[in-house]
């Protein structure tokens, strides 16, 4: 990021950001002579993941005896897709946890490939290309290496100006240290904008409150839904906490927003304005969004003046973020480690991440020197703003479950199917947890023998 500063370790070995300002270099080297090879990037079907379709031709240009392939799926068949790849022995040989499950699955089922000892032979360092070796160390295990990072994404929050001017209302602050900006003051904020009305079209809501997963959402408010060696075991909870009040505290907080407080909206109404938006924040119809910085993106489409601000203080002093650090894996049955190293290598440059902000629509570069670039990339919005969220939500981030808990895409399938109940209206928290803690127990007791 832009300035100069350091990186400190948060939970997780998760990277706090400040900035830092290094030296860049060209991804150089391997793959310039010998047999020409093919390698294959699985990744989303959609703009912001197949750009790198683009940056191709220099890359062969480069490395003549290197092809890269890209195959792709849309988001809910990209686990299973690539599953099945894996059994019918046709595995891509680069690939992220783009879709439901994380990190540590893929990890534990054997999927991944230890790269230290190729990091190693190639003289490979983390500060060559602006990434500091605390957020490498987010895809350690036991001091060796199973992913590069690509992008690093945290919460922000976007906001209406428009609907905020309308309601005579400053503006939240940017600056994490201001403590004036509480959940509870969010809230306040949220009732002066919100029309709630049976009548869709007339409808209006103060915050749509998206803080990370289903199952992530309680730690905002000081919970915990997994035990703590979950986080030192390798992703898999001894026990779970889902029917203690605490959490259960957290979870009428959370669902409070839409039915007692009736400042959120409700899923028909999301529902009713996502197939024209996608996001329900981009009708317009929303004054603020906690949300992924992925979110960023869509800026240019808003058809209204759009400030990003930090998330408000909640109970949970030390966790206001949920990062989201995006790696590069080289999987474990690939043939050509190698060369497909010497792709992540090159997509992790300076120059290729800096162009890679443009082509993608915005992603987030985990590269610093190329962050510079991507702080002034959202029209509208002041890139000194932009880079100060960034460097509260790293400093106040904890890492995301769903890259950090084994066989998460089955443990979040179960929260979005048991908590759409809640979610519609029709149940409480208190009456669904208890259930859902029976649910996880025997899942997690089966998938984790």
């Amino acid at each position: 990021m832009r300035g100069k500063g350091k990186w400190a370790t948060v939970p997780l070995g998760a990277a706090v950001l400040t900035a830092m300002t290094a030296t860049g270099c060209s991804g150089g080297g391997g793959g310039s002579g010998g047999e020409k090879v093919t390698i294959t990037h699985y990744t989303i079907d959609s703009p912001d993941r197949t750009f790198v379709e683009k940056l191709i031709p220099d890359f062969e240009k480069a490395h003549p005896n290197i092809k890269v392939k890209v195959t792709k799926a849309p988001y809910e068949q990209f686990d299973s897709k690539l599953q099945s790849a894996i059994a019918a022995k046709n595995a891509p040989d680069v690939t992220s946890h783009w879709g439901y499950g994380g990190f540590m699955e893929y990890y534990n089922k054997g999927m991944l490939m230890d790269l230290t000892p190729y990091l190693e032979e190639g003289g490979f360092k983390a500060s060559d290309y602006n990434i500091p070796d605390s957020v490498m160390d987010i895809y350690k295990v036991d001091g060796k290496t199973y992913g590069i990072p690509l992008n690093s994404y945290v919460t922000v929050m976007l906001y209406n100006k428009d609907l905020f001017d309308k309601a005579k209302l400053e503006y939240p602050p940017t600056d994490y240290e201001d403590k004036s900006w509480t959940f509870d003051k969010m809230v306040d904020y949220a009732k002066k904008m919100t029309v709630d009305s049976t009548n869709l079209a007339e409808a209006q809501y103060g915050v749509d409150f998206g803080w990370g997963e289903r199952d992530q959402r309680p730690q905002y408010f000081g919970a915990n839904v997994y035990s703590e060696d979950t986080w030192t075991n390798g992703g898999k909870p001894t026990e779970i906490n889902l029917s203690k009040p605490e959490t259960i505290d957290a979870y009428k907080k959370i669902y409070g927003l839409i039915w007692d407080q009736k400042v959120s909206p409700t899923a028909a109404f999301s529902k009713s304005v996502s197939g024209q938006f996608g996001d329900p924040f981009l009708s317009g119809k929303i004054g603020m969004s906690v949300v992924g910085s992925w979110s960023l993106a869509s800026a240019k489409d808003f058809s209204f003046n759009v400030g990003v601000a930090a998330v408000p203080q909640g109970p949970n002093e030390k966790v206001r973020s949920v990062l989201y650090v995006d790696p590069l894996f080289v999987l474990k049955d690939s043939k050509h480690p190698k060369e497909a190293l010497e792709w992540i290598k090159y997509l992790i440059t300076t120059e290729v991440q800096e162009k890679s902000i443009e082509l993608s629509g915005g992603n987030p570069p985990v590269n610093q020197k190329a962050a510079e670039k991507y702080y002034s990339n959202f029209e509208g919005i002041d890139p000194e703003q932009i880079k100060q969220v960034y460097e509260g939500a790293f400093k106040y981030g904890f890492e995301s479950y769903n890259h950090l808990i084994s066989n998460y895409s089955q443990i979040n399938e179960l929260f979005i199917n048991e908590l759409a109940p809640v979610e519609n209206g029709d149940k409480k928290a208190e009456e669904v947890l208890p259930v859902i803690e029976e649910k996880l127990k025997k899942l997690l007791q089966r998938v984790n023998e």
